[in-house]
């Protein structure tokens, strides 16, 4: 059978999500999986990146990154959306790309396919589970299959979050904790879209 595709598509401002990203993907390509690791585009006016020495310096960092297209979701078994929150919600930037979709929605070409999500806020309680449930409703309209981390790994019990990897950036850099889960998260997608992908050759 095909390796499975596994598609990584997020937003990053100053570095956290981008850690996150990275982790996933090394974690889906250990479950087996093809991936690509896809930013969206900075939708941000220059003046506010600039006004922000690390946003500034991580968008430069990341420029060799490809942006996501909509031929990355439709080549995909499974897909990974990792954003920071904002107010509870995705960010913008995530959600412009989403919101772009609508011609690959109307053709059916997202559904029957597996996501899920992960997340990062700057404080404690700053909104990551309303944030991956927020990503959770467009999964629900696309017809996808939502696969969360819930706690089917002991590093689940130490990271605290089923809905999936999350992070308070306040407490530093993304620690092996952290990157466990997100590998997890990644491994456990692959695992399941293998199952899917499988079953529908049968």
């Amino acid at each position: 059978m095909e390796p499975v595709h596994v598609a990584i598509i997020y937003y990053s401002s100053t570095g956290t999500i981008h850690t996150l990203a990275q982790a996933a993907a090394g974690g889906a390509e250990k479950a087996g999986a093809t991936v690509r690791l896809r930013k969206v585009a900075e939708t941000a006016p220059p003046e506010a990146v600039s006004a922000r020495p690390e946003w500034d310096r991580h968008l430069k960092d990341t420029a060799d990154i490809a942006e996501a297209s909509h031929d990355d979701l439709d080549w995909a078994d499974a897909v990974l959306f990792g954003t920071p929150t904002r107010y509870g919600n995705p960010a913008s930037q995530l959600r412009a790309f989403i919101d772009t979709t609508g011609p690959l929605w109307f053709q059916g070409k997202l559904a029957d396919k597996v996501y899920s999500a992960f997340t990062s806020s700057s404080t404690a309680h700053g909104g990551q589970e309303s944030t991956l449930l927020a990503l959770a409703n467009t999964f629900c309209h696309w017809g996808g299959i939502i696969v969360p981390p819930g706690y089917t790994d002991p590093i689940q019990f130490q990271s605290g979050n089923p809905y999936g990897t999350s992070h308070v950036v306040g407490d530093g850099p993304p620690g092996e904790v952290i990157l466990q889960a997100a590998r997890h998260q990644a491994r456990r997608v692959v695992d399941i879209a293998a199952c899917l992908k499988a079953g529908r050759a049968a």
